[in-house]
């Protein structure tokens, strides 16, 4: 992660502060105060705007204090949320894993080793850990040799066994599959940088004299590339896996050098050939094909590699909003509660931790919120996170989320762009959620007084004009909130959307632009 300077986060950590240190409360009536009057005059007139005339919106906010209900329309309708589905399982994989928890990846010998002969096979074992590099694989084939080991008669074995063999989500659309926002999940996977989105390569074009030189990161045969694009005096380039295979065809003019992010067909074979070429670098013959399948019990441990704890993972996730690690960690949960790596007993863990905190309009599909069948309320995000203040982890979380007007990305995140310059800069942490049709913010803010509030903006069915500045302007005027004095005015904006594509989904952005 980056290091940041004392000024870009000074104000989130007096906001951060402020919410670890109070308590959340139960809901209390009270009078409503001229202060609340004129801030729901002020949302009912946000709310005005024509985008939404025929879109579907639901919105609620709610004091973290004592619990009052300061606003609120269509609290319990079941809406679309996007990522805001990534609330619920980062909040349950934190309380059902816990903040230590690490991915380990084994290197095991499943035979009997006499000199520098392995007679067996050789398994790569892993549990899902999003944020193995080449590298790493490369670290753990260089202990595989420091071990003695020179050639191995048998096969390389790939297990991904820890989680179940269902690639994709159900949901998901046909179209997305070859996007690295919609990568496929296993136990066995790789990042092509410390963004870490797993299962994915990156794809690089850049003019060459009078050719188009095409390049990956990291450098891999496992994809064929078809490259018939040519040098143009504009960069108008098409890079895109085709459906349900390895074949990448890229196509259009290149000027400038562009990259696209590509996800692989079959994480666990992409690993496996990783490893393979890494094992021939540092000297270590495997005799045998590759395979997949388990461990044999009683196979040697010969080398590990640990990821960084969920609490440093929660950063690049939520920060991000990572859709693969939201369905890592899902099928990581129903591993440990049900002994199933599986969406059903993920999901199931999910659901249960939401129910128990007295969440009850909730209908969740996958992990990420890619599935457009995924159903929360505005009522039922805001009763989940007023609930997790209480929990021990929440200051860790809390950090994690995406901080309005902070530049550093993996501080802003998602908000980076949004709400600069206002009273919601580095005061609003919150999450954000966008699919085409869909946005949602869900999350925290202290008003002008230092009340910390709770809220949740959802909107949906909009057909044109990305309604982001409405999320950002309800943000903004609640951090402007104050009991005690009317706002003279709904706050004007100075910032941009969501992401520099606006209202596009992900598919038509780069990774760093999400």
């Amino acid at each position: 992660m980056r290091r940041t300077t004392a000024s870009l986060v000074a104000g989130a950590l007096v906001a951060s502060l402020a919410w670890a240190s109070s308590p959340a409360s139960p809901a209390v009536a009270l009078e409503p105060s001229a202060g609340v009057a004129d801030l729901t005059q002020d949302i009912n007139q946000i709310l005005s705007d024509s985008r939404l005339t025929i879109a579907r919106a639901g919105v609620v906010v709610r004091s973290a204090a004592n619990g009052e209900e300061l606003y609120a329309t269509d609290a319990g309708k079941l809406l679309t949320p996007a990522s805001n589905t990534k609330l619920f399982t980062s909040a349950a994989a934190v309380e059902t894993l816990g903040l230590d928890y690490r991915f380990p990846t084994t290197v095991l010998a499943s035979g009997r080793k006499v000199g520098s002969v392995l007679t067996g096979d050789l398994v790569l074992r892993g549990t899902g850990d999003p944020t193995m590099l080449a590298a790493d694989y490369d670290a753990l084939a260089a202990k595989v040799a420091a071990a003695g080991v020179k050639v191995v008669t048998g096969k390389l074995v790939a297990d991904d066994t820890w989680f179940d063999s269902v690639r994709l989500g159900n949901d998901w659309t046909w179209d997305d599959e070859p996007w690295y926002y919609a990568a496929q999940i296993s136990a066995l996977t790789a990042s092509p940088d410390r963004d870490y989105d797993a299962g994915s390569v990156i794809v690089s074009v850049a003019a060459d004299g009078g050719k188009v030189k095409v390049s990956t990161t990291p450098e891999t045969d496992y994809l064929k590339i078809v490259n018939k694009a040519t040098v143009g005096a504009d960069t108008d380039v098409l890079i895109e896996r085709q459906h349900s295979t390895n074949t990448v065809l890229i196509t259009g003019t290149v000027a400038d050098p562009y990259q696209e992010w590509v996800a692989v067909d079959d994480p666990t074979r992409y690993v496996a050939s990783l490893f393979r070429k890494s094992l021939t670098k540092h000297g270590v013959r495997v005799l045998g094909p590759t395979g997949t399948g388990a461990a044999p019990s009683g196979a040697a441990k010969l080398a590990e590699h640990q990821s960084m704890p969920l609490s440093e993972l929660l950063v690049p996730f939520l920060k991000l909003s990572n859709n693969i690690h939201a369905e890592i960690l899902t099928k990581a949960m129903g591993r440990k509660v049900a002994g199933q790596g599986t969406w059903a007993a993920g999901l199931k863990v999910s659901t249960d931790f939401a129910k128990a905190n007295g969440v009850q309009v909730i209908n969740m599909r996958d992990g990420s919120g890619l599935s457009r069948r995924d159903g929360f309320s505005p009522g039922s995000i805001v009763q989940l996170l007023n609930a997790v203040r209480a929990k021990p982890w929440f200051k860790t979380w809390y950090d994690a989320l995406p901080i309005a007007g902070n530049s550093d990305r993996f501080v802003g995140g998602t908000l980076r762009s949004r709400m600069g310059g206002t009273a919601a800069a580095n005061n609003v942490h919150a999450k954000t959620g966008s699919l085409t049709g869909v946005t949602s913010l869900s999350g925290y803010v202290n008003s002008a007084e230092g009340e910390p509030l709770v809220f949740s903006v959802m909107l949906n069915q909009y057909l044109s004009g990305s309604p982001k500045d409405i999320e950002d302007k309800i943000a903004i005027r609640l951090a402007q909130f104050s009991r005690a004095t009317a706002v003279d005015a709904v706050p004007q904006l100075r910032s941009t959307g969501e992401t520099s594509g606006g209202d596009l989904e992900c598919s038509w952005l780069k990774p760093a632009e999400c």
